[in-house]
């Protein structure tokens, strides 16, 4: 039996990432930009319709991409995972992915923009570095990795092995709501009325579904963090 280049290159890494597991120990991150691994945020009807009450649109950029037939979810390629104490995975990233938040109010555009994803299996939390837009009136300002969400886990991450050597991984985070920090991003980046910081205390933002195949793209996307334009 002969195999194809891309079908030996397939098993090596499939190999590869079944070892590092095995014997992986503390901190060890392992690239997956090139494998078939997506995070898909998918907002909830009540965020829809409160980014609809208030004119918000949500504009994929960088890796990020709209997924097909939908409007309110967005793919966000998974770039590194990395493995924890007892073979766990601590922290998974979407390095280059980023979803902006838009609205004009008074003729003045304003936007919020959350990028290079990180899910801290540790903390519980989702982190990006979350930048506010500058305005005539304002400068522009970023914090790095800010805890944007607190989340439950709905589908905990599954890895299943198929022979010959197929493996894929499954995982659902649900309930995401926006940490106190992020809320003052939101209402300060979008100049949000002050009644709508009740809103957000009380809305669910949706899930992000994990699926990683160990299969390669036809492109690796980009590892290059995002930075927003000025």
């Amino acid at each position: 039996m002969r195999f194809s280049p891309l079908s030996l290159r397939s098993v090596s890494i499939a190999a590869a990432l079944v070892a590092a597991t095995a014997s992986a120990h503390a901190g060890l991150t392992i690239p997956t930009n090139a494998l078939v691994a997506n995070s898909v945020q998918t907002f909830s009807d009540l965020a829809m319709d409160a980014f609809g009450l208030q004119n918000v649109t949500v504009i994929p950029l960088g890796n990020a991409t709209a997924v097909p037939n939908t409007t309110n979810a967005y793919n966000l390629p998974i770039t590194t995972i990395t493995i924890g104490s007892g073979l766990s995975i601590a922290k998974g990233d979407a390095r280059g992915s980023a979803l902006q938040f838009a609205r004009t109010s008074r003729g003045v555009n304003y936007a919020l923009t959350l990028a290079n994803f990180t899910i801290d299996y540790t903390r519980k939390q989702v982190l990006a570095d979350v930048t506010v837009k500058a305005t005539a009136n304002t400068t522009a300002s970023t914090v790095k990795q800010q805890a944007i969400y607190n989340y439950n886990v709905n589908a905990k991450l599954g890895i299943k092995y198929k022979f010959p050597l197929t493996i894929t991984a499954h995982e659902v985070l649900d309930k995401l709501f926006l940490t106190e920090e992020t809320k003052d991003s939101f209402m300060l980046g979008l100049k949000l009325p002050a009644s709508n910081r009740g809103v957000l205390d009380d809305t669910d933002f949706g899930s992000l579904t994990q699926d990683i195949l160990v299969a390669f793209r036809s492109k690796p996307v980009s590892m290059t963090p995002y930075v927003p334009a000025p």
